[in-house]
């Protein structure tokens, strides 16, 4: 492949050299990236693995412009314009697999085009498997282990790595849809997802992009360097719990939600998995059901 060339929809700088089998693990903001979790998770791999970029995917087939608008940026006295992006970037292991990552932003056209573009440019990269990582909202608190699930694409994927065929019915987001694609095309497809504490849904939950990285690097048998994440996402529970703790309402709301959490069953380990997000009014009154009905001190 020369450079700029063109794989259906997806644009190729170069093509990058010497991957051996690699596994493209891909993640999208929207509504399957709960607390930025599975972006945040997919940066760190490639932060981590020095990872290069060498293609993305032309947005102008698949975003509606008026809600995904292009932002204004300026570089000295440079103006520019940025706009949705997919990007992939690729980084050698050093084992008997390499990685390629696909970072970007759930469209709003023309799915199917667009997860045939993906599944294309793993055709032409000889990619062994796709991995799709997602994150959603769960009634779990932050005090307690991320939940975690890993689904596969059929019985045999499943039973050679641990994990489950899943059996969900229900809407889904990109993340659904290209894992069904790969399946389709005869390509490996596992998918992760973990739950992000709803309550801390609107800012990036380290927490949980850190749980999907090192379950990434579980599977394709590298443990990446995560040092810095792991620090941060300690330094962030330590300021969440100093926040929760100035707050006696908040601090008796998550109290509930330990004793749920260790009553009841993870909610992850079912098929309800990709449930849409809980609105803020939702959540609102949500808490404002549980101040009501608690108690009388």
């Amino acid at each position: 492949m020369e450079e700029s060339v063109v794989v259906n929809v997806v644009r190729f700088d170069h093509r990058p050299e010497g991957l051996r089998r690699p596994t493209l693990v891909a993640a999208f903001e929207g509504w399957n990236d709960a607390g930025e979790a599975a972006t945040g998770a997919v940066e760190a791999m490639a932060v981590a693995t020095e990872a290069s970029r060498f293609a993305d995917i032309d947005p102008e087939e698949f975003f509606d412009f008026q809600v995904a608008r292009p932002m204004v940026r300026w570089e000295g006295e440079q103006r520019s314009l940025e706009w949705p992006i997919n990007e992939f970037s690729a980084a050698s292991l050093g084992g008997d697999t390499d990685v390629v990552f696909l970072r970007g932003r759930e469209p709003n056209l023309r799915w199917r085009t667009f997860t045939e573009g993906i599944v294309e440019t793993a055709r032409a990269l000889d990619v062994a498997r796709i991995v799709t990582v997602g994150a959603l909202q769960v009634d779990r608190p932050h005090t307690r282990p991320v939940s975690m699930t890993g689904t596969a694409s059929d019985d045999e994927v499943a039973m050679r790595h641990g994990l489950r065929r899943s059996s969900y019915e229900g809407p889904t987001g990109i993340v659904g849809v290209l894992h069904q694609a790969a399946s389709d095309a005869g390509i490996e497809a596992i998918s992760f997802w973990v739950g992000v504490p709803h309550y801390l849904a609107g800012t990036a939950y380290l927490q949980a992009s850190l749980t999907l990285a090192e379950q990434v690097g579980r599977l394709v048998g590298d443990s990446f360097d995560l040092d810095e994440l792991r620090e941060e996402a300690q330094d962030q529970l330590q300021d969440i719990a100093e926040l929760v703790a100035e707050d006696d309402e908040l601090a008796d709301y998550v109290e509930e939600l330990e004793r749920r959490a260790d009553s009841e069953p993870d909610p992850l380990h079912n098929d309800e998995l990709p449930t849409p997000p809980v609105s803020g009014e939702e959540l609102a009154r949500e808490f404002e059901r549980y101040l009501r009905d608690r108690p009388a001190d």
